[in-house]
């Protein structure tokens, strides 16, 4: 999956939130990008007291070598603001990095924001020149689960 997709500097098509630190990531080298990649690994926040514990009750990531889980909640307000949930271990930084930088990018964005991130976007980070492509396609995957989670969210809140 991962392979299909080149890396872009572009950035107009994104969410504001995840354009701005798509940009922060070229401004820097390669090395530094790995760093702020590690700084985000270590701003992902824990999960609230309703998934601590409960891994079982959220999805595994299984494009991700390391375990992660993640959960969606679409908000019933006029935006479908949308809340994400995700777990990786601190032994993973790479992945927890990925984690945070999707976290960060989009939540509470609304729904239909959310499903309109391109799916290559985690090539906008400039970090495939830096991981393995093994890695890409985790992020990759944690954002494609995201997405399916929210056009779920969202039609069984239509059909209601």
């Amino acid at each position: 999956m991962a392979g299909q997709f080149t890396a872009s500097t572009r950035t107009d098509d994104l969410p504001e939130a995840m354009a701005e630190l798509a940009g922060e990531f070229h401004e820097l080298g390669q090395q530094e990008r790995l760093q702020l990649l590690l700084e985000l690994a270590g701003d992902l926040p824990d999960l609230p007291e309703r998934y601590a514990g409960r891994l079982d009750e959220m999805e595994q990531v299984d494009e991700c070598q390391s375990p992660v889980f993640l959960a969606v909640e679409v908000a019933s307000d006029e935006a479908r603001t949308v809340s994400i949930f995700l777990s990786a271990p601190p032994e993973a930084p790479t992945t927890r990095g990925f984690a945070g930088i999707l976290h960060e990018s989009l939540d509470g964005l609304g729904a239909d924001e959310v499903l309109g991130v391109p799916d290559e976007a985690p090539f906008r980070f400039g970090l495939a020149e830096a991981v393995s492509p093994l890695r890409m396609r985790g992020m990759v995957g944690m954002l494609g689960r995201i997405k399916r989670q929210v056009r779920a969210r969202t039609t069984i809140d239509e059909r209601q």
